[in-house]
């Protein structure tokens, strides 16, 4: 590191993220500010059934004010284990259960400007169940798709959520048997 921080601020609190910024100085002298969001990070689920496909969901999402095919993910909750929050998401946003977890891999989300960690996990051995969505996620749709078909939806554009193309990414090094 080349400079000392010298003064660092909270600006904002909310429920998903928070907002600091910091006064910086390198040591060459001239001064910086950085703004960085707090984000507690979160689990993706790659939930594979027995036949080899993988389950998505599609829902609304606000800043885009769209619809987003990706895999089921949700935040951390404060001081919880990843794999427990993927297994937890899965869930609630599915309905299905899993008896055999494994991690794939972790990715920054957006480390320019983002704290956010991202554990992804493969989950297998599924039992259909019931969901336990949040209000904002009642809409949601649950889909089966193969890998060529998950593929073909991110060459296309119809996939664009960067936990879900990684997530793939993922899966197909370890299907290739890479790690």
């Amino acid at each position: 590191m080349n400079y000392t921080v010298i003064k660092s601020d909270k600006i904002f609190s909310g429920k998903v993220f928070d907002i600091k910024v910091d006064e910086i100085e390198y040591d060459s002298g001239i001064g910086g500010r950085r703004e960085v969001v707090i984000h507690p990070g979160g689990a993706v689920a790659l939930p594979l059934t027995d036949e080899g496909k993988i389950i998505m969901v599609k829902q609304f999402r606000y800043p885009f004010q769209q619809r987003v095919l990706e895999l089921p993910a949700g935040k951390l909750d404060e001081g919880e284990d990843p794999q427990i929050c993927a297994v937890r998401e899965l869930e609630e946003e599915t309905g299905y259960k899993s008896g055999k977890v494994r991690k794939l891999g972790a990715i920054y989300t957006s480390p320019g400007f983002c704290s956010e960690i991202l554990h992804i996990y493969l989950v297998e051995d599924l039992t259909k169940g019931k969901h336990n969505r949040e209000e904002g996620e009642v809409d949601m749709e649950v889909l089966e798709l193969s890998l060529e078909e998950i593929e073909e939806k991110i060459v296309t554009g119809e996939i664009v959520d960067s936990k879900t193309i990684c997530g793939i990414h993922y899966y197909r090094l370890f299907r290739e048997g890479k790690y």
